[in-house]
């Protein structure tokens, strides 16, 4: 039995419960215009796994804003033909139209994206020079820091990262985000390359994932595949919401840092 089976995200919960008064969606089924209010909800439950860490300043009626547009979208884009779920499909338009409106939006500081910038540096460093993935204390005494002071480091970078591996890689002036994407091809190259690019990058993360700790495997698995949140994630574990945060900060900065080594250079 799989994590999210034996402890069930709520919001997913509330989404799925919202959701069967309309009914399933079938595959290849053309979706009504009038059918979109049903998929409200399917935003607001993005758009709430999204906003998770993210500082008071981001109004959570903005990325729901920002979700709907995506929706729409989706109803403009979705070919039924092809079998594909409309949900499906439509929950990448709407994560995609909200990961949009953060990354327009800039919120993390400039201090910040320098200080991620920093860790990135040292873990890419250390792995080089270790082949592996460095224990916080190794880190830590690359950064010149105590433990605590790391602690207090990726604390302070954790909600900046918690968008990382969906969003972007920072500019090396640390001061715009620059969507990955834009940074792995020209937009005109043909698709059989892009696929290759795509294929490239998802074996060099499966590679990365191999290097990293048990338990920060464990966090990116059920984060990211399992969507479970970060609260949840301690209780499987039996580990604090602050901690699983530390690993995932660490675990994603060292994930993008390899990123950035290989398609960047």
């Amino acid at each position: 039995m799989s994590a999210k089976k034996a402890l069930p995200n709520k919001a997913n919960q509330q989404y799925s419960k919202q959701k069967q008064a309309f009914g399933p969606t079938e595959e290849g089924t053309i979706v009504k215009k009038g059918e979109l209010v049903d998929y409200l909800p399917l935003v607001k439950y993005v758009a709430g796994r999204l906003a998770i860490g993210l500082p008071r300043s981001v109004e959570m009626d903005d990325l729901i804003n920002a979700g709907v547009v995506g929706l729409i979208e989706a109803y403009n884009n979705f070919d039924g033909s092809k079998g594909v779920k409309f949900e499906t499909y439509a929950s990448l338009r709407v994560r995609g139209s909200i990961l949009d409106e953060l990354r327009g939006m800039d919120w993390v500081p400039r201090s910040t994206r320098a200080r991620s910038r920093e860790v990135e540096r040292a873990l890419s460093r250390l792995e080089s020079k270790l082949g592996r993935s460095p224990t916080e204390a190794e880190l830590a005494d690359e950064l010149d820091v105590t433990i605590q002071e790391y602690y207090h480091i990726i604390d302070d970078v954790s909600s900046a990262a918690l968008l990382s591996l969906d969003e972007s890689s920072f500019g090396e002036d640390d001061d715009k985000p620059v969507p990955l994407v834009d940074k792995l091809r020209p937009k005109d190259e043909p698709s059989a390359l892009v696929n290759l690019e795509r294929l490239e990058m998802r074996d060099l993360l499966a590679d990365s994932l191999g290097k990293v700790s048990e338990q920060e495997r464990l966090v990116i698995a059920l984060y990211y595949y399992e969507e479970l949140t970060l609260k949840e994630i301690g209780q499987v574990l039996e580990l604090s919401e602050s901690r699983v945060s530390q690993l995932h900060t660490k675990a994603v900065l060292g994930l993008r840092a390899k990123l950035r080594k290989r398609f960047m250079a």
